[in-house]
């Protein structure tokens, strides 16, 4: 009796990321998202003759491009060098790579059986050397037949788990027995018989079942269904037909334009799709192809010469589409349609329409329906086309074979009753077959009763459209309409199923957002209402954070708030079998809400208010899914977040990322950890995505050996006081107290992209690492078995897990850290809503990471197309950097624009290898020095060459409003590279030759089409909506406005602007209103001493979109305030003079700038000076408007006047975070948040005196102020202010720089800044680091004597006023700096400036907390001396105190003069 075979093993050595585990017959891929090679494995021993070697996909992941590779070898694997990848063999290997034979790294066979690149997971791929010494391979047990012969005796089986292919499993082999030769012919024979019988059967079944519907369904002509679409065989007087009547073509296009009006050849069907694509175009016309309905009868019709024509009121209609509009019988009905113009349409487009039962009209381009055209299409009507101007030729397209928008029964059904026929007759002749050989048929069976496949209904709201093979739903035109978005699912749920949808697309324009819920009704049967919750019978909705049921609210607070989920949120509803019905957000539960809902219940959505776009997660297809990489669901060990949190917290992204939504109205409450504790070595990296400006404070992070299961999450994590180890600031805590300051590493300095990670190493220690560099010993002694934590607090809103820079043992780090290739930061997702990404639609080659932030080329030096997943908006500019350059490729990056359609959708097989090739849609590239339109050269010599790239350069391609493409090279405008650029367009970049990773450095720009509305009070309301949200409102970068004087080129993003010619002319207006207390500011440039007078600012009352500017801003008669040297014009009437300084004086790098007020008067700022009220009743909303005249030939906008915070905004309460936990709060200054005016030079100079000390920049927490009197003035803060308990006055440092001081530990829990005073102390230059290193006023015992009131010094006191205890040492300190800043206290010190080398006298003091009690105040030493500040009597202004620790060193203050 024969025995089994052992399975065979994979031998020991492997490649270098190979694990093997299950007794080495399962081999895995390490890191199987960062890298793709050296995965090579061997079987333990070599083949025996006829035996097949069988392995299993047990797991893919979609990082990379190719998959599985499998072969036989001659190389012993105990004594080889493993190659990278299984192709690498050299000296006796075969191996099958993607369809292909490779015999020693060679081509062998370029077309050979399956494609294993194409192989899932669970498939089986195998290898044989049959006893003739050729070589099969098997694919699923199918024999792919032979590959190559004359294999030697004796070779290893050899499988590569490469690029997409992440582990493997030794598998049975197909059941053959044995593969001796008498037992192959024997199963052959049986199997030929088996063979022959059956298909006879299934032959007579085929021709039996379907006979019968073929005649009567199919005519006998085409082969074509009777009653499938054609063209009416009465058409224009110019038009063609062919292909059966399939084809229109307009005959001599070249001569006629018009004259080429076909119709259907019976009239359209409700639901029934009339799609037709478009096969030629011509240059010569203007106008392209119109496409709609008609009621005329095509028999009876006279064609006119252009269907626009058909004027004819009676009872005939003609509803047709007329490049971007709607026309009914000739008149213009819908200005704007749609998304598409069909004037801009290419070849190989496709326009649809469809009538809907309820008379609505639908259009579709390239399958996206673009909305109703028509809401009372009459009925019968015919389809039409006139094949006008550039559209020459069209064909139909068969329903069948466009996207399927709705479904046709009648064609499904003779397919499914062959199929179930198939089946039966299969089944009955199995039955029949002896049963030792028969096959169970229940595989068979189970598959045609599979369940539907869960999916939306295409019957929906009327705002609604059903896509993506009715996974996806959409409001095609979301910023038109909020409502009317209701869609059900296409079968009813079953107990227990999760229907579960996922926000792709949310518009910022309404309020409100996504329901979901459970509904008794049929989707066939359902009049659908504006919202679902309109209705009052057998429906359960979740909207909002409340579950209503028939209309009527339920639970009022039930769960987290849908209206605040972002793109990329899931929500989900489950009917469980008791009856109950849950709702889930981001897969968290949240709870039961409602009871005994009946069985027989489909799933709704509502795309109400913000949300635009949704799509069904399925989660039986987890490697299509768009959110995370496909390792994250089939790596258990992977470390990701836990899925218990705080209460304000959420986990994204199925672990990876981790948010506090609400983050401008919540600051704690968001503690997150890993989901399992870390190993020794290993590195918990995150990196910060979302910060706001909003709370003090920021991400807290630490380990801790608390499971999360068994913590009740505190406010924050340095609440837990046991086994916890925390990193608050640059503090160490352990169970919530302070062990250790000063850790190089400070939490609260760090910014979006910044990446922080933790360590246990095995030796015990803590290491905290910045960017991937090691921040040394934070704690010892920590346990093993500890959870990462991370708390959002405060500024930090949003994390996700770094891609991982892999951190080596500490004795590695140093040597490592030279080769280590830095990861990209990744960009803020505090932006995904208006950052640009690229589409999934790439070359081959390339590898897209950090949310479709970054793209790298992977291999060789083509086929690394990208594309901007967005069509570019009029002067939308698309940016990346460049961030990987290798220079063993020649040729470089090329930049352009395409009308190729792009979506995440789109099949990538046609990408060429580079984008010059890209056809047949029209593209632009700009490759070297070269533009070139669909490969041909336009243009010689456009720019500098692209081929000098660098890491670091930016490159942006922009689509300007007057149809011209523009490149940017690092901010620069190069000029108009080409014209007639349609609308429309995406950005297309490939990374060629060197250039192999860029970045996306650019944000898209936010549609303000809302803003400028008429009447003028409905832009004013716009603009006050938009001022009060200014936490959630996406802000546009100010730059001038596209529309502006001949004479003007605008260069670095509209930034800069430059007169070209003449001396006028030279008129340019911001691109938005100017809010009030907004400063609009810009600096001079170039002045040309050949003209006289010079630039003109002001405001302008009216959008410039269209206006056509005169020579000189003076003569602008629109409402306009201008001034012009001392004087100021009202719509060019002089209304004041000697205003100001003299504009035709300024020189150079002078600032000028407008303002308005509260009161809508309008300020002029040289300088950052203020120079009082211009004029009153500045209208609104106004824009910012120079004139660039006379002397002045160039200006650049200083982009951010402020360094902190508006105008508006300083007399702020204090923050909820700054109240509620003193415990966190940083020990700010005191004083109303402040803000500088950028290029101030006082401030300048007093921080060239600050960096002449020498003092470590460790002392300071980085806040500085000036308080000169251009800052002060602007600012128009008070001149005091009062501060702790019981409140005491200090006067504001006039005339000095403030720069804040890092706060000790103690400062928080003696609770400082609210309870102890704040003083000045004046010091020596010579003493100011001494004091910062003791961080003590008190002088030492060194018997020292100088000018600082630090040391003790004979005061010439009255006996009277002596105090008490007077021979102690003493510190004096004041509430005005006018006295503490006194030559006595803070004597002059001498320097020189560095920039301009002047010399200057500068003085030194220090703002300190004191505390109550702790000093007396002293009568002043002179009482005769006049008042030394107003506000104070000379008996206040000296305090004294000699208690130790009864002050704190709060800022430091410079004074220069």
């Amino acid at each position: 009796m024969a025995t089994s075979l052992p399975l065979p093993t994979f031998h020991i050595r492997t490649g270098s990321l190979v694990g093997l585990s299950n007794n080495n017959r399962t081999a895995q891929r390490n890191h199987p998202t960062q890298e793709f090679n050296n995965g090579v494995v061997l079987s333990s021993e070599p083949l025996r003759d006829n035996q097949l070697f069988e392995v299993r996909i047990d797991k893919k992941v979609n990082s990379w491009s190719g998959s599985i590779e499998i072969g036989v070898t001659i190389c012993e694997p105990s004594n080889m060098n493993f190659p990278f990848s299984a192709t690498g063999f050299r000296d006796g290997t075969w191996v099958m790579s993607g369809m292909s034979i490779l015999c020693d790294g060679h081509s062998l066979v370029e077309d050979y059986g399956c494609d294993l690149d194409q192989l899932s997971e669970g498939d089986k791929v195998g290898v044989m050397r049959t006893s003739e010494g050729e070589l099969h391979f098997y694919v699923n047990g199918m024999d792919q037949g032979v590959a190559a012969t004359g294999i030697p005796s004796t070779v290893f089986a050899v499988v590569d788990l490469y690029g997409k292919c992440a582990q493997v499993s030794i598998s049975e082999p197909t059941p053959m027995t044995t593969r001796e030769n008498t037992v192959l012919n024997t199963n052959n024979d049986f199997t030929n018989d088996i063979a022959h019988d059956f298909l006879a059967e299934i032959s007579n079944q085929i021709v039996n079942d379907l006979a019968i519907e073929q005649e009567t369904s199919v005519s006998e002509e085409d082969g074509l269904p009777r009653d499938c679409l054609r063209f009416h065989e009465k058409c224009g007087n110019l038009v063609k037909l062919s292909n059966n009547r399939r084809s229109a073509e307009r005959r001599r296009p070249l001569d006629e334009f018009n004259n080429g009006v076909v119709m259907t050849s019976r009239p359209l069907k409700d639901n029934e799709v009339f799609e037709i694509l478009l096969d030629r175009l011509v240059d010569k016309w203007s106008g392209s192809i119109e496409v709609g309905i008609t009621t005329h009868n095509p028999n009876t019709l006279d064609f006119p010469a252009t269907m626009t024509n058909m004027r004819n009121a009676n009872s005939s209609r003609t509803i047709m589409m007329s490049g971007c509009g709607i026309l009914t019988n000739g008149k213009g009905t819908r200005r704007e349609y749609g998304q598409f113009n069909l004037d801009e349409l290419s070849e190989g487009d496709r326009i649809g329409l469809v009538r809907k039962p309820n008379g609505h009209l639908h259009y579709f381009i390239n399958g996206l329906d673009q909305g109703m055209a028509s809401a009372n299409a009459p009925s019968p009507v015919w389809g039409v086309v006139d094949l006008y101007g550039m559209a020459v030729k069209v064909t139909i397209v068969d329903s069948n074979t466009a996207e399927p928008e709705l479904p046709i029964p009648s064609l499904m059904a003779p397919l499914q009753a062959a199929e179930h026929s198939l089946v039966n007759t299969l089944r009955q002749f199995l039955d029949s077959c002896d049963g030792s050989e028969r096959v169970d048929s229940r595989v068979i069976t189970e598959t045609t009763e599979d369940v539907e496949k869960l999916l939306f209904s295409p019957l929906c709201g009327v705002h609604a459209a059903v896509i993506n093979g009715n996974r996806s739903a959409h409001r095609p035109n979301a910023t038109e309409d909020f409502n009317n978005g209701v869609i059900l699912t296409n079968r009813m749920l079953r107990p227990n199923e999760i229907f579960e949808v996922r926000l792709d697309k949310l518009v910022d324009k309404w309020a409100g957002s996504i329901e979901i819920g459970l509904t008794t009704h049929k989707p066939t049967e359902l009049d659908f209402p504006s919202t679902m919750t309109n209705i009052r019978s057998g429906t359960w909705m979740m909207t909002g954070n409340g579950v209503m049921h028939n209309g009527s609210t339920i639970i009022e607070d039930y769960g987290q708030n849908l209206d605040r989920l972002k793109v990329g949120d899931r929500v989900g509803v489950v009917r469980k079998s008791d009856g109950t019905v849950h709702f889930f957000v981001n897969g968290v539960d949240q709870g039961a809400s409602a009871s005994n809902v009946p069985a027989n219940v489909y799933g709704v959505i509502d795309l109400y208010g913000m949300a635009a776009q949704a799509t069904i997660v399925d989660l039986s297809d987890t490697l299509t899914s768009p959110d995370t990489d496909s390792s994250v669901f089939t790596d258990p060990d992977q470390l990701k977040f836990h899925h218990l949190h705080g209460h304000n917290a959420t986990v994204l992204h199925n672990g990876l990322t981790a948010s506090r939504p609400n983050a401008t109205g919540e600051f704690n409450d968001a503690i997150v950890m890993s989901n399992r504790p870390l190993r020794d070595g290993e590195l918990f990296e995150v990196v910060i995505e979302k910060m706001v400006d909003r709370w003090s404070g920021s991400l807290e992070a630490g380990v801790t050996l608390v499971k999360p299961e068994e913590i009740d999450f505190p406010n924050t994590m340095t609440d837990i006081e046991h086994d916890t180890w925390m990193l608050s600031g640059s503090a160490i805590m352990q169970d919530g107290a302070t062990i250790r300051n000063g850790y190089p590493l400070d939490l609260d300095s760090l910014t979006v992209g910044s990446r922080i990670g933790m360590m246990r190493c095995s030796d015990g220690t803590l290491h905290y690492y910045l960017d991937g560099v090691d921040q040394g010993v934070a704690s010892t002694d920590i346990a093993p078995g500890v959870y990462a934590v991370i708390d959002l607090y405060g500024q930090c809103a949003q994390v996700s897990m770094s891609s991982g820079t892999v951190v080596l043992p500490q004795t590695e780090i140093v040597q490592h850290s030279s080769v280590q290739t830095e990861q990209v930061s990744t960009p803020s997702v505090a932006n995904t809503d208006v950052t640009h990404r690229f589409s999934k639609c790439c070359g081959k080659n390339i590898n897209l990471t950090n949310y479709y932030w970054a793209a790298n080329r992977v291999q060789s030096y083509n086929h690394g197309i990208i594309f901007s997943s967005e069509p570019l908006k009029y002067d939308e500019s698309f940016e990346v950097e460049v961030t990987e350059v290798s220079n063993q490729w020649s040729g470089s990056l090329k930049i352009g624009l395409t009308t190729m359609a792009i979506s995440d959708t789109t099949p990538t097989d046609n990408l060429p290898s580079t984008a010059d090739e890209i056809s047949p849609k029209v593209t632009w590239v700009v490759s070297g020095s070269e533009v070139k339109k669909c490969g041909v050269v336009i243009k010689d010599n456009y720019a500098p060459s692209l081929y000098r790239l660098q890491i670091g350069d930016r490159v942006a391609v922009c689509r300007y409003s007057d149809g011209t493409m523009h490149i940017l090279l690092n901010g620069d405008d190069l000029g108009e590279a080409a014209s007639g650029i349609p609308k429309n367009v995406f950005a297309v970049i490939d990374l060629h030759g060197c250039v192999e990773g860029v970045v996306i450095t650019s944000k898209a720009i936010v549609d303000t089409s809302s803003i400028v509305l008429s009447p003028a009070y409905d832009i004013e309301q716009s603009l006050q909506d938009r001022d009060q949200d200014s936490d959630t409102s996406a802000h546009l970068s100010t730059c001038f406005h596209s529309n502006h004087g001949k004479n003007i080129l605008l260069r670095d993003g509209c930034k800069m602007a430059e007169r070209l010619a003449s001396f006028n002319h030279g008129i340019v207006v911001g691109n938005k209103p100017l809010k009030k207390r907004k400063l609009f500011q810009v600096r001079l440039g170039k002045l040309s001493t050949k003209w006289s007078s010079s630039i003109m600012i002001g405001v302008i009352g009216i959008p410039v979109d269209k206006y056509t500017f005169p020579a000189s801003a003076i003569a602008v008669r629109k409402p306009c305030v201008m001034i012009r040297g001392e004087s100021v014009f009202m719509s060019g009437i002089k209304i004041k003079d000697h205003y100001g300084p003299n504009l035709d004086t300024l020189t150079e790098n002078s600032r000028v700038g407008v303002l308005v007020d509260e009161d809508s008067y309008l300020h002029i700022m040289v300088n950052g000076i203020d120079y009082g009220v211009a004029a009153r009743d500045i209208p609104r909303p106004c824009w910012p408007i120079v004139d660039l005249y006379g002397q002045c030939e160039q200006i650049m906008i200083v982009p951010e006047e402020y360094e902190n915070m508006s105008a508006a905004g300083i007399k702020e309460e204090c923050e909820k975070a700054d109240i509620e936990n003193k415990g966190k709060e940083k020990a700010t200054v005191g004083i109303d948040t402040s803000l500088t005016l950028r290029n101030c030079e006082y401030f300048n100079l007093c921080n060239r005196l600050k960096s002449s000390l020498g003092l470590p920049d460790g002392y300071f927490d980085g806040q500085s102020y000036c308080f000169c009197s251009a800052c002060h003035k602007a600012r128009g803060d008070e001149t005091h202010i009062r501060r702790g308990d019981p409140p005491k006055d200090i006067v504001l440092p006039l005339g000095w720089c403030r720069y804040v001081l890092r706060a000790p530990n103690r400062t928080h829990s003696l609770n400082v800044s609210e309870k102890w005073h704040l003083a000045y102390h004046g010091v020596a230059m010579s003493d100011v680091r001494r004091i910062l290193d003791t961080f003590d006023l008190l002088p030492s015992d060194d018997g020292r004597t100088a000018a600082s009131i630090l040391l003790p010094c004979p005061l010439p006191y009255t006996e009277k006023s002596k105090p008490e205890n007077l021979s102690g040492k003493q510190i004096h300190l004041s509430p005005t700096i006018r006295h503490a800043g006194a030559t006595q206290f803070s004597p002059k010190h001498r320097f020189t400036d560095s920039k301009t080398k002047k010399s200057y006298e500068g003085r030194a003091a220090f703002q300190v907390w004191v505390k109550p009690g702790s000093y007396k105040v002293s009568p002043q030493v002179d009482e005769d001396k006049a008042q030394v500040d107003p506000y104070f009597k000379n008996s206040e202004i000296d305090w004294v105190t000699k208690e130790r620790g009864s002050t704190l060193l709060q800022a430091l203050l410079l004074r220069v003069e």
